[in-house]
C-alpha cells in the first residue's frame, strides 16, 4: 500500500474517532457499570432479595399471586421467577397501559416489597448501553453504528501502526510521538479482545441483531430448531437469545363442563378462565427434572401455553445459567403437560456461538474472571481513545482542526477490499460508507463549480 493509502486511512480514521468518541465512551461506561449489575443489586436490593415479610403465615404461591392481584388493582401477572436459594420469588406485573411492577415474595410467599422496573439499576445500565436511555429506532441504529465504527477504527489504527512503525522506540522522542507509541502499544493489544466483545454484542442491536437472528430463524441447521406455535402474547426478555422470537404451541382448548385442575376459582390466574393452579403447575415443572432458577411466562389467550425457560443472558440477578443449560419448554395451559421443549443441543451452530458469546459479553461466563477481564479491556479501551486525543492535541493548531492531510492519489485495491468487507458484515457500516461518500461527493462538485466560476 502506498503513502496515500495511509493517509486516508488516517484521515477517515480520525474523523471516525472524533464523532464516535463521545458514544464510545458513553457505551464503554455503561457497559462497565453493567458487568457489575448483579454484584450492586445484591447489596442495594438485598431487602427485597433477600428479606422476609413481617407476615408469617404460610400461603401457597397461588395465594400469594392472589394478595398481590388485590393489593395492585389494574395489574395482572404477566411473569414468575423462580430463583436458587436464599433469593426471594419475584413476580412482573403488568397493566393494560403497559406499566410494569416487579413484586417480591419470600418462602412465606408473603410480599416482602415492590420495584419500578424502570429505575433497576441493571436496567438503567442495559438501557443506556444499548439505546443511551433514549431509546427509539434512530438511536438504537446510532448505537450500533458506533459500535460498528469502533471495528473500523480498531482495524484501521492496527494497519497505521505496523505501516508507520509506531511500536518502535523513536531515536528522538517529543511528547506527540509519546502518546502515539502508548496509543498504538494499547490499540494492538485490545484490537483482538475488542472485536470480540463488540460482535458478541451485536446479537443485541437493532440493525444487524434483527438480521443474525433471521438467519438463525430461517436456516434451522445452523440456527434455531423449528416448532409448531403460536405466537406468544408476552414480552420475553428472559427468555434465551436462541429462541426469544419462536412461536410457541398451542393448548388444547379443554371442555367447557369439565373441571381441570380441581378448582373451578384458580386465585393467582391471570386468563379470566379456568386453568391449572401454579403450585401444581410448579409441580409439573419439577416432575421435568427443570430445576431452579427459572422463569414461568404466562399465557394470555384461551389456547396459550405456560413458557418454562432458563437462560444464559436474563439480565436478572439470579437467574442466569450456564450455556450449556439452556432450554425453552412448553406446557398445556389446562393439564400442566409438556407438549414440546427445545434445548441447548436442539442449537444449531450459529446459536449455540451467540449463546455463548452474548454472557462473555455480558462478563458472567466464567465468573469474576470474566468481569475482570473485561473491565480490563474496557479500561485500555477508555485511555486508546485518551490518548489518542492527546495525540490529536499535541498537534492541533489554534483555531484550526488540524485534520490528517487529504490525499489525491488513486484508491488502493487494499483499501477498497477492507471497506467492501467490513461493510458486507456490518451492513449498517456500509451504509454509514455510502453516505460518507455521497457526502464526499456533493462537496466535491460544490468545490469544483465554486473554482469554474472563479476562472470565468
Amino acid at each position: 500500500m502506498k503513502k496515500g493509502t495511509y493517509n486516508r486511512f488516517w484521515r477517515w480514521h480520525f474523523f471516525g474517532a472524533l464523532f464516535m468518541a463521545p458514544l464510545l465512551i458513553t457505551l464503554t461506561l455503561s457497559g462497565i457499570g453493567y458487568l457489575f449489575y448483579n454484584n450492586v443489586e445484591n447489596v442495594a436490593y438485598k431487602d427485597l432479595f433477600f428479606g422476609t415479610s413481617e407476615e408469617t403465615s404460610q400461603l401457597t404461591i397461588d395465594e400469594g399471586i392472589s394478595l398481590v392481584k388485590q393489593e395492585n388493582e389494574g395489574f395482572e401477572v404477566s411473569k414468575i421467577m423462580i430463583l436458587d436459594e436464599p433469593y426471594n420469588t419475584r413476580l412482573t406485573l403488568k397493566s393494560e397501559s403497559g406499566e410494569e411492577k416487579y413484586v417480591f415474595l419470600d418462602d412465606h410467599n408473603e410480599i416482602v416489597g415492590f420495584q419500578n422496573p424502570k429505575y433497576t439499576y441493571a436496567n438503567i445500565m442495559r438501557n443506556v448501553h444499548s439505546s443511551l436511555f433514549v431509546g427509539g429506532t434512530v438511536v438504537n441504529y446510532l448505537v450500533e453504528l458506533a459500535a460498528c465504527w469502533a471495528i473500523f477504527l480498531l482495524f484501521s489504527g492496527l494497519y497505521m501502526t505496523f505501516k508507520s512503525r509506531a511500536l518502535k522506540k523513536p531515536k528522538k522522542s517529543t511528547r506527540r510521538l509519546q502518546f502515539k507509541r502508548i496509543h498504538a502499544l494499547i490499540g494492538t493489544i485490545i484490537t483482538i479482545p475488542m472485536i470480540i466483545l463488540i460482535f458478541t454484542g451485536l446479537p443485541w442491536s437493532a440493525f444487524m441483531g434483527n438480521f443474525i437472528y433471521t438467519a438463525s430463524q430461517e436456516h434451522p441447521s445452523i440456527g434455531t430448531p423449528l416448532l409448531q406455535q403460536q405466537p406468544p402474547t408476552s414480552d420475553m426478555s428472559e427468555i434465551p437469545w436462541a429462541t426469544r422470537k419462536e412461536e410457541a404451541p398451542t393448548s388444547d382448548k379443554p371442555d367447557p363442563h369439565a373441571n381441570h385442575g380441581g378448582n373451578g376459582d384458580i386465585s393467582g390466574m391471570d386468563m379470566g378462565h379456568n386453568g391449572i393452579a401454579v403450585e401444581e403447575f410448579m409441580e409439573k415443572v419439577q416432575g421435568e427434572k427443570i430445576s431452579t432458577p427459572y422463569s414461568i411466562v404466562y399465557p394470555f389467550s384461551e389456547d396459550g401455553v405456560f413458557t418454562v425457560s432458563k437462560g444464559s443472558n436474563t439480565g436478572v440477578t439470579g437467574l442466569d445459567v450456564n450455556p450449556a443449560e439452556e432450554m425453552t419448554s412448553y406446557f398445556d395451559q389446562y393439564s400442566g403437560d409438556l407438549i414440546s421443549k427445545v434445548g441447548y443441543d436442539e442449537y444449531g451452530i450459529l446459536a449455540k456461538w451467540f449463546t455463548w458469546g452474548i454472557p462473555l459479553h455480558e462478563g458472567h461466563l466464567f465468573g469474576l474472571p470474566n468481569k475482570i477481564i473485561n473491565l480490563i479491556v474496557c479500561l485500555a479501551f477508555l485511555f486508546l481513545i485518551f490518548y489518542g486525543f492527546k495525540m490529536w492535541l499535541s498537534r492541533k493548531r489554534k483555531g484550526n482542526i488540524s485534520a490528517p492531510p487529504k490525499t489525491t492519489s488513486k484508491i488502493s485495491i487494499g483499501f477498497v477490499v477492507l471497506m467492501v468487507f467490513l461493510g458486507v458484515i456490518m451492513p449498517l457500516f456500509g451504509i454509514s460508507l455510502l453516505v460518507v461518500l455521497a457526502i464526499e461527493g456533493i462537496l466535491y462538485l460544490v468545490r469544483r463549480g465554486r473554482d469554474d466560476t472563479r476562472t470565468e
